[in-house]
């Protein structure tokens, strides 16, 4: 008796209908799995995502939190869009928000006397700076050598965690924070402000949004963005066309990079006013931003709805740990669950799956 086997086609089109189609049954399937691991764990699914609905998207409370944690995955959501796009698979978004916080927590702690107009620009073009840099790292040594740009990239999430550690436990531990491994807090023009009873860092929000709509009129308008959508599907059809793959490469990751690095400068400079150990700083934005954009289907504006919808998540997340008992990994296990089908459903989209037998 033979064994079927499963080939693989690829689809030469796939119509609107289907990819909407596949993202609804893939959020339906994940939803469903959710239920199954909340029922292992002795919860009524049914009680429990009333309370993380509740928890993200039920009170004014919940709803000021969830603006405020959909900032920074809206940014490193957009900026692993784009580098999705171009097929670089930028999994250590997470490592260039801790280098934008370093820098931008560096140039406060060096820098109190100058004013907030010098400051705060100083701070967030910094902040780019660092992340972009780290990005670029992966970048060429994907573009020259041929290195995996998932493996190096998430490694180097661990150095630039490690740094932040050195940094907070070393040289920039404050002396004024009773022992605890932080920095001093920043001068107050190196605070952003934020909308009254909540924390949400305003100008961080308005550039995060800008940039939303500046990298989707990239990607949609520009000679550039044509280049990066056509070496995305088919790099072999872009090389023989004459394009820059190490170019496209390169500025894709600058980029994303630098977003997720205003992610971090957002998180010292407008929630924390000081540098904190990592965890302290991120709770996984840089990880849960690659959901952001596989759900928005690499749509740049579509990430600002996703960015806000996972930011419910997160927070209704915390509601539950303290509500139902829960261990405080398992909000990442849904956040994992959800990838999974997603890109699964990305699958059907993009190739038929045929039996022979």
């Amino acid at each position: 008796m033979k064994i079927p086997r499963i080939r693989f086609e690829r689809r030469l089109s796939s119509p609107q209908w289907l990819q909407v189609a596949a993202l609804a049954v893939s959020l339906l399937l994940a939803m469903l799995a959710i239920a199954v691991i909340f029922y292992a764990l002795g919860v009524n699914p049914l009680v429990a995502f009333q309370r993380i609905f509740r928890g993200g998207f039920g009170s004014a409370y919940g709803l000021k939190e969830t603006v405020t944690k959909s900032i920074p995955l809206m940014l490193a959501g957009v900026g692993l869009a784009l580098a999705f796009k171009g097929r670089m698979y930028n999994i250590g978004a997470e490592g260039q928000l801790f280098m934008g916080a370093i820098v931008a927590s560096g140039l406060a702690l060096k820098f109190p006397e100058w004013p907030t107009y010098i400051l705060l620009p100083a701070m967030f073009l910094g902040g780019f700076l660092g992340g972009a840099l780290w990005a670029a790292i992966p970048a060429i040594l994907k573009a020259r050598f041929r290195v995996d740009e998932v493996l190096t990239s998430l490694m180097l999430v661990y150095v630039a965690s490690d740094a932040v550690k050195y940094l907070v436990y070393g040289p920039w531990r404050g002396t004024d924070t009773r022992g605890f491994p932080i920095t001093n807090e920043f001068p107050l023009a190196a605070q952003l402000p934020r909308l009254a009873d909540s924390r949400i860092h305003y100008l961080t929000l308005i550039l995060a949004l800008l940039l939303a709509v500046q990298i989707y009129l990239l990607v949609a308008r520009t000679k550039l963005g044509y280049e990066i959508r056509v070496t995305g599907e088919n790099p072999d059809a872009a090389r023989y066309a004459g394009m820059n793959y190490q170019k496209i490469a390169l500025l894709v990751m600058l980029i994303s990079g630098g977003l997720a690095g205003l992610a971090g400068v957002g998180e010292v400079a407008g929630i924390h006013f000081r540098l904190r150990p990592p965890e302290g700083i991120s709770p996984g934005y840089g990880f849960t931003a690659i959901i952001v954009a596989w759900l928005a289907r690499l749509n740049p504006l579509a990430a600002i709805l996703t960015s806000f919808l996972l930011g419910g998540l997160l927070v209704g997340g915390d509601a539950i740990q303290i509500a139902l008992n829960l261990p405080a990994a398992t909000v990442h296990v849904f956040n994992g669950v959800i990838l999974l089908f997603v890109i699964a459903g990305e699958l059907f989209t993009r190739y038929w799956i045929r039996l022979e037998v």
